[in-house]
């Protein structure tokens, strides 16, 4: 069948006629080889080999009906905003690196990968300040009072980053991953887009990517897991990989206990039967050496298998200590390291032989229940718990599928990174998988790889995986139509199984920070992680220890959902209740955007910084967006310039909020190619926080709140309420790990003496995020204002006036105002259930 013509009222518009005439756009290339928009030089000395298209000019994804009309408006409406660069060589190549131009002194931002599978941000004011396997930059054109956006795309076999060049020379480096696919001319591998607002050049800019691409499907598309307004518990700081079924019922009994019960679950890596290609199918790897293992049955391992209905119901179900466990878990350890040293040195004979850590006992005549007995007396035991996800890598496992071992044609590959991630940081995992190589399923069976695994799951009660170590597709690609081709096949088959198995929604994509993962999983894939693990300790023996790498995560965090946040949910991953930086969290969980999950180990919890995450049917005051850097540091370093503190915001329905966090302390060293401390900036630092740092209009509810006159604003640990001017500023001081949430809410004339404005339940951290419903009205002389409530606990508002009286589901409710307008009352738990307030003022 011919391909229907893009030219129609659902297509954006295109030259059909060559009629340059007819074609618009805002950037040019002109004779002396300069990239400007509206006259202002972006890019200089551009090569002649070097070509740039309008989008207007350019054939897109020909399939617009599948592609909503409201996204082919807005992107026909700003297409003069879009063009394209491309280039050509004399002779076809598998891996190009083209200059495009160069620039300097011009502020930019940007975000590289700084290992395989993690992205963070960086910023200067020249091409030769970027970084290698940069995928995107932001560039400050003040005198336009503008940005520019610099994406590189995937352009048909072909991937495309972004690297340093000298002397201001920025570098496009296309790729396809195999040295059997090569080519030489490419008219779209990257897209430029301008607009005045730095937030809306993102939206806009991967809108019309989605429309030229149509590989993906942006996040307001889809929808999220059902996890993500939920509290959860993750075993892998808990357990690593010795996890097991007792210690995750303790776990899991521990925070039901104490009124925290968790709504999921995620039984990370140590779950599946996975073992190194030497070893009796049945046996068991020892610790560290997972990374070299391959999976050779899609069921759970034997620490699962043994599992038998109704265990854990007894009276006298095996008990648990973590301290024991922990001590276990170190002798194992220990002994990973003795055998790693008699391996080099010769005879490991003498050493005792492998134990992993279990605590059941099997009766005998019993019949095994494995993962699905589990599954099913946690959720008898514990209703409040939905959703059960477990781990696996893309592959499988780190090292892929076991050749012989299933049905599947599964291939011994040799792992080979690309020239690009030479000067990422080392990875222990990376040394690992190159050395053992994946055991890669055809990829004309990745549909049947996936298939296998997740129906095996669903069926025994599993809900979702977490897909981990996405980016080793990109190793194995030499012989199956490169990285673009090979991943194609393993997303297709991974996103069919998704919606066949897990509701369409049910996946966490982790260690997938690259480009072409965006472009081409994202289609179905709706929730994803934005930040490096989260890490209770230094890896490294820093001299400060747990702390340096707790700001590095939050900054990872917030600017990689300024681009990832187009395709998927922002998951900002768990954390420890009872670590030393856990506050430092919280804050930042409480206000992400996205679900609140931790890794305590079992009886080692915070209760009290809990309570002001979590309510007491495990559900979490979710904000309506994700969270993001404000306009202030968005070119600036808020780890290592001495002076800036990071500050994020987000809007709920009625109110806004910013986080402050003093992040000073470590980063990126570009020399060493690796994150390290700075202790010259490990101090407290000083800034100002302003309800100008709300980006109002990002969702059309609260934009009109743009152009109001006053803000309350509540300063939750200092537990102090401001009235204060859009445009006044607040002073702030925090030490090194330390944070604030400032929630901050319109205040509305109720008449020419009496003013309000919600702040909400100043007992958790996301305060505005308790108020589900705002309605001001007058009835017989008297000021009504109508709240719905979620949560439980104190209520803070602002009111000039004292209220007559105030109601709470009917009832009449005893509350506190004072001559300075603030008024508290109390909140309680109704199950669940949205609490009814009236408020009447003269």
């Amino acid at each position: 069948m011919a391909p229907r013509n893009i030219v129609s009222q659902r297509s954006i518009p295109t030259d059909s006629t060559n009629n340059k005439a007819s074609i618009t756009s805002r950037f040019s290339l002109s004779t002396d080889r300069d990239v400007s928009t509206d006259g202002i030089t972006l890019l200089s000395e551009v090569p002649g080999n070097v070509t740039l298209s309008p989008f207007t000019s350019t054939s897109h994804f020909p399939d617009t009906d599948s592609i909503p009309l409201h996204i082919l408006k807005s992107v026909s409406s700003k297409s003069e905003n879009g063009a394209f660069l491309g280039f050509s060589v004399k002779e076809p190549h598998d891996r190009i690196l083209n200059p495009i131009g160069k620039f300097i002194n011009r502020k930019f931002l940007s975000i590289f990968r700084f290992k395989t599978w993690w992205s963070t941000m960086w910023i200067g004011s020249s091409g030769s300040d970027l970084q290698m396997e940069t995928q995107l930059i932001l560039l400050q054109v003040p005198e336009l009072n503008s940005y520019v956006l610099i994406i590189p795309l995937i352009e048909g076999n072909f991937r495309s980053a972004i690297h340093p060049g000298a002397n201001g020379d920025v570098i496009l480096c296309v790729e396809s991953g195999s040295t059997k696919v090569k080519g030489k001319t490419f008219s779209c591998s990257a897209y430029l887009h301008v607009g005045d607002n730095p937030y809306d050049i993102m939206r806009e800019a991967f809108a019309a990517v989605r429309v030229h691409l149509g590989t993906f499907r942006l996040l307001e598309e889809k929808t999220p897991p059902k996890i993500v307004d939920k509290f959860g518990w993750c075993s892998w700081d808990a357990f690593y990989i010795t996890v097991e079924p007792v210690g995750l019922w303790h776990g899991v009994k521990s925070f039901a206990e104490n009124g925290f019960p968790p709504r999921f679950l995620i039984i990370d890596d140590g779950w599946q039967s996975i073992n190194m290609d030497h070893e009796p199918p049945l046996d068991l790897t020892s610790l560290g050496s997972q990374m070299l293992c391959r999976l050779y049955r899609f069921k759970e391992n034997e620490k699962f298998a043994k599992y038998q209905a109704g265990t854990m119901l007894r009276p006298n179900a095996p008990k648990f200590d973590q301290h024991k466990h922990d001590m276990k878990f170190k002798e194992m350890v220990a002994l990973a390291e003795k055998k790693q040293i008699k391996q080099e040195g010769g005879d490991i004979s003498s050493l005792p032989s492998r134990t992993i850590i279990e605590y059941l006992k099997e009766d005998e005549g019993v019949e095994r229940g494995g993962l699905k007995a589990l599954v099913s007396d946690l959720k008898d035991k514990f209703p409040g718990l939905d959703d059960v996800y477990v781990w696996h890598a893309l592959c499988g496992a780190w090292g892929g599928v076991r050749p012989g071992t299933t049905r599947l044609d599964a291939k011994v590959t040799t792992a080979k990174l690309g020239g690009g991630l030479g000067k990422t940081m080392h990875d222990l995992g990376v040394d690992m998988i190159a050395e053992g190589g994946i055991g890669l399923v055809n990829p004309n069976q990745a549909a049947d790889l996936f298939e296998s695994m997740h129906s095996y799951l669903a069926d025994v009660g599993v809900t979702g995986v977490k897909v981990a170590a996405i980016h080793t597709l990109e190793y194995v690609s030499e012989d199956h139509g490169g990285r673009v081709q090979l991943a194609k096949a393993y997303y297709d088959g991974l996103g069919k199984s998704l919606k066949k198995n897990f509701g369409g929604s049910g996946l966490i994509a982790s260690m997938e920070q690259c480009n072409d993962f965006f472009f081409l999983a994202t289609q179905q894939i709706s929730m994803g992680r934005v930040g490096d693990n989260f890490w209770p300790e230094d890896p490294n023996g820093d001299p400060l220890g747990v702390y340096w790498l707790q700001g590095v995560h939050m900054i990872h965090c917030s600017y990689n959902s300024l681009w990832q946040g187009q395709f998927i949910q922002p998951d900002w991953d768990m954390f420890q209740s009872d670590h030393p930086c856990a506050e430092f969290h919280a804050g930042s969980r409480a206000i992400c955007g996205g679900p609140v999950y931790i890794s305590d180990k079992v009886g080692h919890h915070n209760f009290d910084l809990l309570r002001k995450l979590v309510l007491p049917d495990g559900t979490i005051l979710r904000c309506q967006h994700y969270a993001l850097p404000t306009r202030d540091c968005l070119f600036e370093n808020p780890l290592f310039d001495g002076k800036t503190l990071l500050k994020v915001w987000n809007l709920n329905k009625f109110t806004g909020v910013v986080g402050v966090f003093n992040c000073q302390g470590a980063g990126w060293y570009p020399k060493e190619h690796k994150l390290k401390t700075y202790p010259q900036s490990y101090k407290s630092k000083s800034g100002m926080v302003s309800p100008d740092d709300v980006e109002w209009e990002q969702k059309v509810s609260t934009a009109a709140y743009r152009n109001t006159e006053q803000f309350a604003v509540y300063i939750h640990k200092s537990d102090n309420m401001r009235l204060v001017k859009s445009k006044d500023h607040i002073n702030i001081t925090l030490q090194p790990y330390s944070c604030e949430i400032f929630t901050i809410s319109p205040v509305h004339k109720l008449n020419e003496k009496c003013k309000f404005a919600p702040i909400g339940l100043e007992n958790m951290f996301n305060s505005g995020g308790a108020i589900e419903l705002l309605a001001y009205g007058c009835k017989e002389g008297l000021h009504d204002v109508k709240l719905k409530v979620k949560g439980t606990g104190k209520f803070l508002a602002y009111t000039s006036e004292k209220p007559v009286e105030i109601t709470m589901n009917g009832d009449k409710l005893q509350f506190e105002w004072s001559s300075n307008g603030i008024l508290r009352f109390e909140v309680p738990w109704i199950g669940g259930e949205l609490s009814n307030v009236h408020i009447s003022i003269n």
